[in-house]
């Protein structure tokens, strides 16, 4: 019983992680997209920033949600193996973005945002993709593409470059994921 269960946890630990929601991701992408049109609302840099912040909130609220339904479903463990693994692999690149974020606030760079967010967001990605669908590093990339535009383009495309990247990307994806791989 011992060698089974050895060869059990062996298995979970070197599968891939199938529960990523591509209904979740869609709707990642479409609050994404109905962020960035209340952030082009707000009358300072700052609001601009919170509304985004709210809306990480959102999604990450939408992404935990989708993904424990759908791996709840599928009967596939969420914190344990290869989703531990992806959570632990995306972590770093968040938490490096919330403290470039707020030295970008403090210091007034906020016109940077934009593409410190897409080109961390899309290297948690291709990192926790290791442990996911092939498609989900496909869709990192995506994102580090479009950062890599809103690094060098003019600050006033930073939000149709949001949309684009978070609302778009999210989108695209996510119908692809639940075309391939359900949910």
């Amino acid at each position: 019983m011992d060698n089974l269960r050895f060869i059990r946890e062996t298995m979970e630990r070197a599968g891939t992680f199938t529960a990523v929601s591509g209904w979740g991701e869609i709707s990642i992408g479409v609050s994404a997209v109905l962020a960035a049109l209340v952030a082009d609302r707000q009358p300072t840099s700052l609001r601009w920033v919170a509304v985004w912040l709210a809306e990480a909130v959102v999604a990450g609220t939408i992404s935990a949600w989708a993904t424990s339904r759908k791996a709840r479903s599928a009967r596939v463990p969420l914190l344990s193996g290869p989703g531990q693994k992806l959570v632990l692999a995306f972590a770093p690149a968040m938490l490096v973005g919330a403290v470039l974020t707020a030295a970008c606030v403090l210091q007034g760079l906020e016109h940077m945002l934009p593409a410190v967010w897409m080109l961390l967001y899309g290297a948690g990605v291709i990192a926790a993709g290791a442990y996911s669908v092939r498609i989900v590093p496909v869709m990192g990339m995506g994102f580090i593409a479009v950062g890599t535009v809103a690094l060098f383009a003019p600050a006033a495309w930073g939000s149709a470059l949001l949309i684009a990247g978070f609302g778009g990307l999210h989108i695209a994806f996510g119908f692809m994921i639940a075309r391939r791989h359900g949910g």
